[in-house]
Parts: C-alpha cells; sequence; structure tokens
C-alpha cells in the first residue's frame, strides 16, 4: 500500500495574494502550480504533497491538462494545505490545528522564503525568478495605498548593511536577500501609525527598492529595473525624501545609459541634477556628463564633467560615504573614466582608471571588470585593437560567473561592434567574441 502524501504548506504570502486569491476560487489549477513552482518549490515536491504524477501536474502548470474531479481537488488543497473555504470546499479536516499565520515563526517563514528566492535566481533571471520579483513589488505597491507600522529600526539597519555593496557576493545571492527583506515592510503598510514612522518606513522601501533595481540593471534585466524604480519613486514620494527621490532618478538614468538610449538617460540625470542633495548632484552631473559623451555632445559632456569635479570638492563626510547612497572617490573615478573615454581623452581617463582601481577594493569585482573594459576602449582607441580585445577577455574571464552577465558583458559587446571588420579574423578579436558567447 502506498504512503499517504506528505503535505506541503505554500508560503502565507501566496495565499495573501489577491491573484492567486482569484485563482483558487475558479480553481484555476495552472495558475497555482505555476505560482508555487516560481515560488521555489518543484513539480515534484507538488506531485508528492497531491498525490498526483509529477508530468501530470508539469502539464496542468503549462495548460495542456486540467483538474475536474472532486477528489483531486480536495487531494490538492490538503497537500498544499490551502484552506478549503479558498477553493469552494469545506473546511478541511487539519484546519483545526494547524498553525495560524501569526503564529509561524517569523525567522523561519523569512529564512524559508530567502532559499526559495535565492534557488530560483540561482538558475538564472527567468521566467519563474522574474514571476517571484514582480509579486514582492506588486504587493508592495498596493499597500503603499493603505496605512503603516511599528518599530523600523532593524529594517533601517537591514538598509544599511545592503547599502555597502556586494561585498564580493553574487549579485543574484544580493538581490534574493534584498528582495525577502523589502517584502518584510509590506505587512507593516497595512496598519495604522504615526506618520513620522510611516515616513520612515517608505524611505527604507524606496532605498531597498531602488538598490534591488540597480542589481537588475548590472544582471542586464533592464525592463525589470525601470519597474523596480518606479516602487523606488513611490516610495521615495510618500516618504517625502526628496534626496532619496532624486537618487532613485539618478541611478535610473544608468539603465538607459548602459544600454542603449543616452538622450533618455541624460533627460533623467538633468532632472536628478535639479532636485536637492550634493551627493545626488555630483552623481548626477558625472551620469550625464557620460550620456553627453555617448551622443557626441562634447561640450556639454565636459561642462558636466567639470560639474560633477566641483561638486566633489564640496561633498561632506557623510555624502563621500563608500555605499550606493554615497559618492566617494572611487564611484566618481569610475564615472570620469566612461565620459572621458566616450570623449577620446584616454589620457585623463587612464588617469581615472588608474586612481579608481587604486581605490578599489579586491572584492569589487563587477567595479574593477568595467574600469579594466574602459581601458581597453582606450587602447582601440589609441589604434591598437588587438591588445584592446585581450584586455576586455581576460577582465572578462576573470570575472566569477554571476558577474559576466548585464552590464559587463554589454560594455565588453560595445567594444567588439566598434572593432572594424578588417580586424575580426585576428586571435584576440576572435577570442573576445567567443568569450562574449559563453
Amino acid at each position: 500500500m502506498a504512503p499517504p502524501p506528505t503535505p506541503v504548506a505554500l508560503p502565507q504570502e501566496l495565499l495573501r495574494d489577491p491573484a492567486l486569491r482569484r485563482a483558487l476560487a475558479g480553481r484555476d489549477f495552472s495558475a497555482l502550480f505555476s505560482t508555487a513552482n516560481a515560488a521555489g518549490m518543484s513539480f515534484n515536491r507538488i506531485a508528492e504533497a497531491c498525490g498526483m504524477k509529477t508530468e501530470r501536474v508539469s502539464k496542468v502548470a503549462r495548460g495542456m491538462a486540467t483538474v475536474t474531479a472532486l477528489e483531486t481537488v480536495e487531494r490538492i488543497a490538503d497537500g498544499l494545505h490551502i484552506p478549503g473555504v479558498l477553493m469552494g470546499l469545506a473546511a478541511r479536516p487539519w484546519e483545526a490545528t494547524v498553525r495560524s499565520s501569526t503564529e509561524l515563526s517569523n525567522g523561519d517563514d523569512l529564512m524559508k522564503r530567502r532559499q526559495l528566492l535565492r534557488g530560483a535566481l540561482a538558475a538564472g533571471l527567468t521566467g519563474s525568478a522574474i514571476t517571484a520579483l514582480t509579486a514582492a513589488r506588486q504587493s508592495f505597491d498596493q499597500a503603499l495605498t493603505g496605512h503603516t507600522p511599528t518599530d523600523v529600526d532593524d529594517i533601517e539597519a537591514a538598509t544599511e548593511s545592503y547599502g555597502y555593496g556586494y561585498q564580493g557576493q553574487d549579485p543574484a545571492r544580493v538581490l534574493a536577500d534584498l528582495v525577502v527583506d523589502f517584502t518584510e515592510i509590506r505587512p507593516l503598510l497595512q496598519h495604522p501609525q504615526p506618520v513620522g514612522t510611516r515616513s520612515r518606513l517608505c524611505r527604507a522601501a524606496g532605498q531597498m527598492a531602488g538598490m534591488a533595481a540597480v542589481v537588475l540593471h548590472d544582471l542586464g534585466e533592464r525592463k525589470e529595473a525601470r519597474t523596480w524604480f518606479m516602487t523606488a519613486a513611490r516610495a521615495a514620494g510618500e516618504s517625502g525624501d526628496r534626496r532619496l527621490y532624486a537618487w532613485i532618478l539618478a541611478r535610473e538614468a544608468m539603465v538607459p545609459l548602459n544600454y542603449g538610449a543616452p538622450r533618455a538617460a541624460a533627460d533623467l540625470a538633468e532632472r536628478a541634477r535639479q532636485a536637492a542633495g550634493a551627493a545626488v548632484a555630483t552623481l548626477a552631473a558625472a551620469v550625464a556628463a557620460r550620456a553627453y559623451a555617448l551622443t557626441g555632445q562634447d561640450d556639454r559632456a565636459r561642462a558636466a564633467i567639470a560639474d560633477a569635479d566641483r561638486l566633489m570638492h564640496r561633498l561632506d563626510g557623510n555624502e563621500h560615504a563608500d555605499t550606493w547612497f554615497g559618492h566617494c572617490e572611487q564611484k566618481h573615478h569610475v564615472h570620469l573614466s566612461h565620459a572621458l573615454t566616450a570623449l577620446g581623452d584616454t589620457h585623463r581617463a587612464s588617469e581615472s582608471q588608474s586612481r579608481a582601481l587604486e581605490l578599489s577594493a579586491p572584492a569589487s569585482r563587477m567595479t574593477r571588470a568595467l574600469i579594466q573594459i574602459d581601458a581597453a576602449v582606450c587602447t582601440h582607441k589609441k589604434g591598437d585593437p588587438a591588445t584592446a580585445c585581450h584586455q576586455a577577455s581576460a577582465a572578462l574571464e576573470a570575472l566569477p560567473p554571476g558577474y559576466r552577465t548585464g552590464l559587463t558583458h554589454t560594455r565588453a559587446l560595445d567594444l567588439y561592434r566598434a572593432i572594424p571588420a578588417e580586424h575580426h579574423r585576428e586571435p584576440a578579436v576572435r577570442n573576445l567574441r567567443q568569450v562574449l558567447a559563453v
């Protein structure tokens, strides 16, 4: 006799999601299984819990099969611990003994969701991972229309820790942790609290959403990055923090800047320059310089570089912080390196590259690779495409796999495309093409 199925409870946040509740009410098991899978639950695990074959679960998730038998519907409800009322069933026998969501350990629940999201992202930014990210962001957007929370000291401390960047961690892992902590803010926004507390919470949410957008940008997910920047801007707007709002605009400008739309980047950067905050104004001026250089507006680019240098010397200690929200000397030279390289000012660009590398910690893998690729572009502009390709290939190959996508790949690809066709048969150029293909 076969052993009874072993239940596995769906995460409580999924059961609270309005879209999934509508699917459950309509017994849309395709939506249920695909959502559970996107949250990190394998089809095999779903099948074991519901007493079904894995192949059938997979087909139902893809809309290639349906579930109509009442017995199977009940097995699914019991296997995934879905309250009967959500599926038009009588209360299930286990509902009287199972702990409510408020009795569950917050720490255990947080760790479980963190592990699920890490697992989804570890496989790459595929459909299931993007679905999980979108669910986290959209649930927060819905909460912004309500009221607010309790003590936010822990949340602000977590936000500050993320501000120090990757610290040698894989970007996908950082993104998973960020999004899980970000979702912890949403329930707090659904309860009335003093205005000051809500403002602090929205500020932390704006920072976390903005940092998630930065990571998505670095991974090459332009569309997702823009949606997270939009959520960050909403949260910043509700917090009343104009400096944070300006920072979000300046960082958002890097999406079109690095992915083929420098004119749009210049517009966003100029909007950020008009907002409050010396560190943000410095960042925005540097980003504007890069955008103008890429669009052939050399005079405006040089004027923006001069503004960035002038503002840089006025920053105080806090604004000089080496975080995603500060504008330290190392970051300043990273931006200047790209702007001066695009302008063809290879001498000054090389000076900024040397200084940026000198100030960059060994763990700053992506930053160091981008500087090295800028140096390769300078080498190409000096008339040595073979050495330039060798430099770019070495920079990419030295990176861990999680850092070879998105921004670093795009920047190296731009160099390859700039190499005249008559050099494409040279070994160094062919090697760069192979590295990019991998």
